[in-house]
């Protein structure tokens, strides 16, 4: 319990921040900005590794492991060429995350609004997908160009001469060639991370802490956070690997439709090529967006993300 005092601070702070209280409209937009900065940033740091994944899905001959595939990367195209598609993965996973969080924040209450009769799960699903398929339409043109500069040296350098590029040789289509593998592999691992991570946030706050969320600090909501994130990503980059090796494929016209695609790759292929690079960079980047994303909110008074929030306690219980 805090005391007399914490309490005193804890309501000065909520009321300094009072246009951020939940569910309005500054709470809408202060979960696209923190989403913008946390998907950004995360996905910045890990060029490298984006790099030599795409190049290991393209040419899994030529570049074998992590390790080689760097070796090789830096001997022939210089240390340069592995942060090559910067910008795509700045801006463009920026804007996707501004796009994802945001809207499902905005959709979690919706649907638990809406739908009084399902379970949390349910809206977990439903809310993460449609946020979902408005993020990858924004993050399509970005990926068109960044998986051709990091594959296709001479392509473009970079999204300014890139986007003109792609334009002029493939016309509006070339930018959304891949939409629907990228929603196939983004949408089961949308959904997948964000209904684990909830659903771990709440086991952990009931069977391991033993307190609800609103009595534990800062520091102990942050931990939970960092580990139901890591959790999410790793069970989401298993679901979406196949998908993933596919939109790699297709913008680099290795293969024309998706299922020539999953032909060429082979079944088993689909689900182990590049993997264990996959697995490297996302459960660490999921981490780190879900505890930036919850760093802003929480030090902008609002509690962490995940666990049973007060509408959906009340759904829960209305429908029992």
């Amino acid at each position: 319990m805090m005391s007399g005092g914490g309490v005193a601070e804890e309501d000065r702070r909520r009321r300094r921040w009072w246009w951020f209280k939940e569910f309005s409209a500054g709470y809408y937009g202060l979960c696209a900005v923190g989403g913008m900065l946390s998907a950004g940033t995360t996905h910045l740091a890990i060029t490298p590794f984006d790099v030599l994944k795409v190049n290991v899905q393209v040419n899994p001959t030529k570049y074998g492991g992590i390790f080689s595939g760097f070796t090789i990367l830096c001997r022939e195209q210089g240390p340069s060429a592995l942060w090559r598609g910067w910008a795509g993965k700045f801006f463009g996973y920026g804007l996707q995350g501004g796009c994802k969080f945001g809207l499902y924040e905005y959709f979690k209450k919706s649907y638990a609004d809406a739908l009084l009769n399902q379970n949390n799960t349910t809206i977990f699903f439903l809310s993460s997908a449609s946020a979902q398929i408005f993020a990858d339409i924004v993050l399509s043109p970005f990926e068109a160009v960044k998986v051709r500069v990091q594959t296709q040296p001479y392509f473009a350098k970079g999204l300014l001469d890139g986007f003109p590029k792609l334009y002029a040789t493939e016309g509006f289509y070339g930018f959304f060639r891949g939409i629907f593998p990228l929603w196939g592999r983004n949408l089961p691992f949308s959904m997948v991370m964000f209904s684990t991570f909830e659903h771990s946030v709440d086991l952990i706050y009931r069977t391991v802490i033993q307190k609800r969320k609103e009595d534990c600090s800062r520091v102990q909501q942050l931990s939970v956070t960092c580990l139901a994130g890591y959790t999410a990503g790793a069970v989401g980059t298993v679901i979406s690997n196949p998908a993933d090796n596919i939109v790699s494929f297709l913008y680099n016209r290795k293969a024309e439709t998706i299922i020539q695609a999953a032909k060429n790759i082979g079944f088993v292929n689909l689900f182990t090529r590049s993997l264990p690079v996959r697995m490297t960079i996302v459960g660490p980047v999921v981490t780190l967006q879900w505890f930036f994303y919850d760093s802003i909110k929480v030090l902008s008074g609002l509690p962490s993300s995940g666990g049973r929030n007060k509408r959906l306690k009340d759904t829960t219980m209305s429908t029992c």
